[in-house]
């Protein structure tokens, strides 16, 4: 018998920057992720399958079983808590910082510190390794907001280019991680999918090799021209 594998997949960069790693191990869908409303996408090899769901939700869906393996952010699965996941392979995709932000020259701070993310208990953590105790404010977007109207003294969240942050008059100070995307594994597959579960991996780590080699000679080509 067959055994198939279902791969969590978040729209968005993730998946825009997956697709070319899974096309390299022979998986490809059959529809277009970007237009098609489907959740559930069948690839053109039919012991496969994609879901498409939430960025936050991937950890949840391959814990509980619901997909095989999974791509997430490093701060979605720094987020997460739980053990209940293998995390075999950083894929190097998506890659980003996450940092502390806030305005350079700023008048008198709270005693205490008002912090705004969504990334509470990452936030959380870096402040006690300090041995700071700060406010923590969730928010969900707009992050950049909280300062300019006096919500927050700091955010954390990912920057990648910082024109966002510079747009609004915010800087990075503070490194918190560097951030890419993570292939993660339901526990009980590894064992019930051993072989399965296994080449997919070995095949993704392949993949990854592939595309970083590539890239390399990108660059190499591209300073040279360059000289």
């Amino acid at each position: 018998m067959l055994q198939g594998l279902t791969i969590a997949l978040s729209k968005g960069r993730i998946l825009k920057e997956s697709l070319p790693l899974l096309a390299r191990a022979g998986i490809v869908p059959v529809d277009d992720p970007d237009t098609s409303r489907k959740l559930v996408l069948d690839t053109r090899r039919e012991d496969v399958k994609l879901v498409i769901i939430r960025a936050q939700d991937v950890p949840t869906y391959v814990e509980y079983g619901a997909a095989d393996v999974g791509v997430a952010g490093k701060d979605v699965l720094m987020e997460y808590d739980s053990d209940g996941l293998y995390e075999p392979l950083d894929l190097g995709i998506a890659r980003c910082r996450m940092m502390v932000a806030g305005r350079r020259t700023e008048g008198r701070l709270r005693r205490r510190l008002r912090v705004a993310t969504k990334y509470v208990k990452t936030s959380r953590a870096f402040y006690a390794e300090q041995g700071l105790q700060v406010e923590i404010i969730k928010l969900y977007g707009s992050m950049e907001l909280a300062p300019l109207v006096g919500l927050a003294d700091r955010i954390v969240d990912l920057v990648d280019t910082g024109n966002t942050l510079k747009a609004n008059g915010l800087h990075p100070l503070q490194h918190i991680a560097d951030i890419s995307s993570r292939l993660i594994v339901n526990k009980a597959s590894m064992k019930m999918k051993h072989h399965v579960v296994k080449d997919f991996v070995a095949q993704m780590a392949r993949a990854v090799e592939v595309t970083g080699r590539a890239q390399s000679q990108t660059r190499s080509r591209g300073a040279e021209a360059g000289d």
